[in-house]
């Protein structure tokens, strides 16, 4: 299975085009004010023009009011929605009123059931798990993934039902919504693809240079490490 890749907290021209070139999967554009990655509408516009067809554009929001998410759409090419706020203000028909597919976000403080947590939210087309932080993302830190509790799959239709793998202590194997984030690096992405089998992987600060400022290079080096860690697990 091939890792998805999501590049997000991009506000420069140099950066959203390094992404696309890379071969990301999703470019990702933070409309949450106190952020130090934060877009306008009006700069989203003029970068999400620059992203090709076949790949993804993401408006990531936190708590933001119904109208914040309207003029963002309004303005820009928003292809995901992704909410990162509370689940009593972001609940699953809140998220589900903009007409866009959405991800629902959790950070992961303590063991987390992905089924549980996909049952508050089944009409999402993601998951995904991040490390607590007041920034609501791009931390930097990474939280302990022997924390997810997942599914395992069984490829057989008339094998037992679907058990628990930390009940067994198998490895998992990836859960078909399933978004990790949360403190990856070039140098630690193939060792959390590997324990956790996501569906893809989200990156901000991961390739940063100082806190906010992208760098080309290592958005270049994060996409090779997720093509080489698939290689690897085949």
């Amino acid at each position: 299975m091939r890792t998805r890749i999501k590049i997000c907290g991009l506000s420069t021209a140099e950066h959203v085009d390094a992404a696309v070139d890379a071969g990301a999967d999703a470019i990702g554009f933070v409309f949450y004010p106190p952020s130090v990655r934060a877009v306008s509408p009006a700069q989203a516009a003029k970068l999400a023009a620059r992203v090709p067809a076949f790949v993804t554009t993401v408006a990531l929001f936190v708590d933001a009011s119904a109208e914040a998410v309207r003029e963002v759409i309004e303005h820009a090419r928003v292809d995901v929605l992704q909410f990162h706020g509370s689940t009593t203000h972001e609940t699953a028909a809140w998220c589900a009123q903009f007409g866009r597919p959405y991800i629902k976000a959790t950070s992961v403080a303590g063991p987390i059931d992905v089924l549980e947590f996909g049952g508050s939210y089944m009409n999402a087309a993601a998951l995904l798990l991040d490390t607590p932080s007041s920034g609501h993302g791009g931390s930097g830190r990474s939280f302990d993934w022997r924390l997810i509790r997942q599914p395992i799959r069984q490829p057989d239709p008339h094998a037992r039902p679907l058990r628990d793998a930390s009940a067994s202590g198998s490895p998992a194997v990836p859960a078909p919504r399933l978004v990790l984030s949360g403190g990856l690096t070039a140098q630690n992405v193939a060792e959390a693809i590997a324990s956790v089998r996501p569906y893809a992987v989200d990156v901000s600060s991961g390739v940063e240079i100082t806190r906010g400022k992208k760098s080309s290079e290592l958005i270049h080096a994060f996409c090779r490490a997720v093509r080489e860690a698939d290689q690897r697990l085949g």
